[in-house]
């Protein structure tokens, strides 16, 4: 199962991604991280597309990146995606005059949920996709609700 995080900067992205990964005890991949590898750190339309492409190639796994173009996140060919909604401008105007609301999405997260709540809502969950897959179906989008 591949699962895309997507919204613009300091929405929790990487938080979230990080706490389903580690219960799930599946690969999270940061955007940050997959830049510093690469060592690109160009943020031009062709730069983000070089960082589209890279995203492609994954498998499964949690991506955490602003991915903001919906033919970008139609393109990366995941199984879920979240919208982390909780803030409506970024610090870098740039990408919030690129961001596109998008057309699809599994959930919108539109306040952000404290982590003991997610701790709590995790207890029941297995390690691995297919629990992730159940718990994502099922209680976490009655928990950001």
């Amino acid at each position: 199962m591949k699962i895309l995080i997507f919204g613009i900067n300091n929405t929790g992205k990487t938080t979230l991604a990080r706490e389903l990964a580690y219960h799930f005890m599946v690969p999270h991949y940061n955007a940050d991280t997959i830049r510093e590898y690469n060592n690109d750190w160009d943020f031009s339309e062709e730069g983000r597309l070089r960082q589209v492409n890279r995203y492609k190639k994954i498998e499964y796994g949690i991506l955490d990146f602003i991915c903001p173009l919906d033919i970008t996140r139609d393109q990366l060919g995941v199984d879920f995606k979240i919208w982390m909604d909780t803030a409506k401008k970024g610090i870098y105007e740039d990408t919030n005059q690129m961001f596109q609301p998008p057309t699809q999405y599994n959930i919108r997260i539109t306040t952000w949920i404290g982590q003991d709540q997610l701790h709590k809502c995790l207890e029941d969950f297995n390690p691995g996709i297919k629990g992730i897959k159940s718990f994502l179906n099922g209680p976490f989008q009655k928990l950001v609700k």
